[in-house]
């Protein structure tokens, strides 16, 4: 069976909104924005909010990190995914259960308790360091960049 047709998969705490849905989605051409993510996976409202900030033509699935797991593989060529979930670790797990991640686009990861500003809009602390390196380890590309019009940052900020 063919591969799933992964365009890009984006780490962004916010998930699917405004940046994600135009910026972001016009310059990759995905006719499918699935968000892997376990609470969203289950919370109605969140995911009507999010079909709203999604282009239109443009499919929506939320799934759980398990779940996309286990279907990614039978997606069909003819959809061209951008996978967009909360965390590193969330997309650590993805990449650990199979889901053919070549490149991480690390988008937003806001400020909180424990963290440290690295980049522009990315925070760290040492669990999201670690995943990060895992990922390296595992050969997947990382990129540091908030929009597609902006510059790449360094993505050895992220193991500061």
């Amino acid at each position: 069976m063919a591969e799933p047709n992964i365009l890009l998969t984006r780490i962004d705490n916010r998930l699917i909104h405004g940046q994600v849905a135009t910026q972001w989605n016009s310059t990759l051409g995905a006719n499918l924005i699935l968000v892997a993510n376990d609470e969203v996976s289950s919370d109605t409202m969140r995911q009507n909010l999010m079909k709203m900030a999604a282009p239109t033509g443009v499919q929506t699935r939320f799934f759980s990190v398990q779940k996309t797991i286990d279907i990614i593989s039978k997606a069909s060529p003819r959809q061209k995914i951008f996978i967009v979930a909360e965390t590193p670790q969330d997309v650590l797990k993805l990449v650990q259960g199979g889901v053919p991640i070549k490149k991480v686009n690390v988008g937003n990861m806001h400020m909180s308790e424990g963290k440290r500003q690295v980049a522009t809009t990315v925070a760290v602390d040492d669990d999201d360091v670690a995943a990060f390196k895992k990922m390296q380890e595992l050969g997947v590309e990382l990129e540091i960049r908030r929009v597609p019009s902006t510059s790449v940052e360094d993505t050895n900020k992220l193991f500061a």
